[in-house]
C-alpha cells in the first residue's frame, strides 16, 4: 500500500496537506508546525500500552506526510502530478522515524500537551478544524471526533453545539447524518469516555512522561468532569427528544438544509 492509500486508511484522506492540518499554499514553516501539531496527537510516547502499535503506525504515516512535503522536489512533484516517488529518499524504508521526529522537535512531556491544548481549544484554529471536518465527513461524529485535534469523546457537547450554531448561522450545510444522528451512536460515545475515564484512573503512571504528577492529577479530573458533562448532555436529549421521537419529533433550527 502506498503512502496515499496508507493516509486514506489512517486518517481519513488521501491529501498531504489535509493529513498535517495545513493549507496547499502554507510555508515550510507552517508545515512544520502542523506535522508538529499533528504529531503531538498521535505520538507513540503519549499512547496506552495497548494502543502503542497502533500509535505508531500512524505516527509513521504522518511523519512520511511531512517527509514529502517538506521536501521541495518532492512536494513540487506531489503539487504537480498527485504522486509521492515511493522510492525516494524522503520515504525510504530504514529510517527511524521516532529518532527523525527528535531531530526536529524536543522530547514530548505532559506539559506540552497540555500547553497546546489550552492554546489550541476555543481558538479560530479549532473552530476551522471543526467546521472543516463537519463538511469532509457529512456530519459524522465519530469521524469528526477523531479528525479534530485534542478531542476526546468527552468533548462533544462543545463541538456539536460549534456545529449547531454554524448551521443556524448559514456557514455549513445541515447534514442528515449530524441532526439525525442514531441515539446508539451517541450513547457508543458515551460508553468509550467511560472507558477512558476508568483506564486512566488505573495507568495514572502512564498518562504522561517525566513524572509530572501534578499535570497528571489534573488530567485525570478533566477527563472525570468531562463525563459529568457527557452524562448531563444526554440527559438534555433525552428529556428534550425522548417523548417525541415516538411521534415524529419535531424539526428545531439545527435540522434546517438540504440533508
Amino acid at each position: 500500500m502506498g503512502l496515499l492509500e496508507q493516509c486514506e486508511a489512517a486518517f481519513g484522506s488521501p491529501d498531504l496537506y489535509r493529513v498535517l492540518g495545513v493549507r496547499r499554499e502554507a510555508s515550510p514553516e507552517e508545515i512544520r508546525r502542523g506535522y508538529h501539531r499533528a504529531s503531538l496527537r498521535v505520538h507513540p510516547d503519549r499512547a496506552e500500552p495497548r494502543d502503542k502499535e497502533e500509535a505508531t503506525r500512524r505516527f509513521q504515516i504522518l511523519s512520511k506526510a511531512y517527509a514529502v512535503l517538506s521536501d521541495a522536489e518532492q512536494r513540487a512533484v506531489y503539487d504537480e502530478q498527485g504522486s509521492v516517488d515511493e522510492e525516494g529518499e524522503a520515504l525510504r524504508g530504514e529510517r527511524d522515524w521516532q529518532e527523525y521526529w527528535r531531530l526536529l522537535f524536543k522530547k514530548i512531556t505532559v506539559k506540552d500537551i497540555e500547553d497546546f491544548e489550552k492554546s489550541y481549544k476555543d481558538s479560530e484554529e479549532e473552530l476551522a478544524d471543526i467546521k472543516a471536518a463537519y463538511m469532509d465527513f457529512e456530519g459524522d461524529m465519530d469521524r469528526i471526533m477523531e479528525s479534530v485535534l485534542c478531542a476526546d469523546y468527552t468533548d462533544e457537547p462543545r463541538i456539536r453545539k460549534i456545529i449547531e450554531k454554524a448551521i443556524e448561522s448559514g456557514e455549513v450545510p445541515s447534514y442528515k447524518g449530524f441532526v439525525k444522528e442514531a441515539k446508539q451512536k451517541m450513547i457508543a460515545r458515551k460508553r468509550r469516555a467511560e472507558k477512558e475515564a476508568r483506564e486512566a484512573e488505573k495507568t495514572k503512571d502512564e498518562l504522561g512522561l517525566g513524572g509530572e504528577d501534578d499535570l497528571k492529577a489534573l488530567i485525570q479530573s478533566r477527563n472525570k468532569d468531562r463525563k459529568k458533562e457527557m452524562d448531563d448532555f444526554l440527559a438534555q436529549l433525552e428529556a428534550k427528544y425522548g417523548n417525541n421521537a415516538k411521534k415524529g419529533g419535531k424539526k428545531t433550527a439545527a435540522k434546517k438544509g438540504k440533508k
